[in-house]
């Protein structure tokens, strides 16, 4: 089957699609967009959260033919051209990026909460951050990020 769908702005087609492919697979394999990873398949790692129709959601978990013409948008999708959104940057910034692999999810999740919660209390930022696992950093980095990104809020779109 052909999906039609818009991907970070662009409107997008993939041919062949089978019936069990899951978005995550659509996006990393078939499209070039790595960014969103492929942990647990079974979302409870939040490794691959992207944002559908404005709703982060778990990539693993999506069937690639339930986006036709819906929109995705990716952890590329929050950068503008070369240049990092501000909760990207306060990631960097923050040194809460080791090996990478739940910063994808962490990076989308934030953006949300960022975006729904524009000065989120401690305990908000912990609940909604709740469902991505990191096996590296012990969250402190992570929190630090968070809170940086707050203070820039009024940069982020």
């Amino acid at each position: 089957m052909r999906v039609s769908f818009q991907v970070n702005g662009a409107q997008e087609s993939v041919d062949d699609v089978w019936e069990g492919e899951s978005l995550l697979y659509m996006l990393r394999e078939r499209m070039g967009l790595p960014g969103s990873k492929n942990a647990c398949e079974q979302g409870e790692c939040g490794s691959c959260t992207i944002y559908l129709d404005g709703i982060p959601a778990c990539s693993c978990l999506v069937a690639a033919g339930q986006v036709h013409g819906r929109s995705v948008r990716t952890v590329e999708g929050l950068a503008q051209g070369d240049m990092l959104d501000p909760v990207q940057q306060a990631f960097v910034d923050a040194g809460a990026v080791q090996c990478g692999f739940c910063t994808p999810g962490l990076l989308v999740q934030t953006h949300d909460l960022i975006d729904r919660i524009p000065d989120p209390s401690d305990v908000e930022i912990r609940e909604a951050l709740s469902g991505n696992l990191c096996r590296c950093t012990g969250y402190e980095k992570i929190l630090d990020a968070v809170y940086l990104a707050v203070e820039r809020k009024d940069a982020i779109k």
